[in-house]
């Protein structure tokens, strides 16, 4: 099987306002400079669920028959707006019920990695 990549175009700033709104996590570090920059970051910081929802999304393109069953992360850096984000599947197996279980990594556009993690769908048969 070969590796699946999906580009998360640059993540805009309305974005993570957009996300706040939808998650109800209005923490300040995701949304305005001035309290990002007071927590030691340049700009705003993205929602690190956001980001797992964008792996999330990757999978449901790359395996729309699948459902998944199980789904772990840990961040690795912050992402910021105006980057790129590259999601790359980084191992897949599958089994004899056509489960699916592979690794994953989100990196950026200079290789920073900023997700590592690792997912389970049941009856994730290929869909090409």
């Amino acid at each position: 099987m070969s590796h699946k990549q999906y580009k998360v175009k640059h993540i805009q700033p309305i974005d993570l306002i957009q996300y706040a709104g939808a998650s109800g996590d209005f923490n300040p570090v995701h949304t305005i400079p001035d309290a990002a920059r007071k927590s030691g970051h340049p700009q705003p910081i993205a929602h690190g669920m956001y980001i797992m929802g964008l792996v999330s999304k990757a999978l449901e393109v790359w395996y729309p028959k699948g459902k998944l069953a199980k789904f772990q992360v840990r961040f690795q850096s912050p992402t910021y707006p105006g980057e790129e984000l590259i999601i790359t599947e980084t191992k897949i197996e599958k089994t004899e019920s056509d489960d699916l279980h592979g690794t994953i990594e989100v990196t950026d556009a200079q290789q920073q990695v900023k997700l590592r993690g690792a997912f389970s769908l049941k009856g994730g048969k290929e869909h090409d």
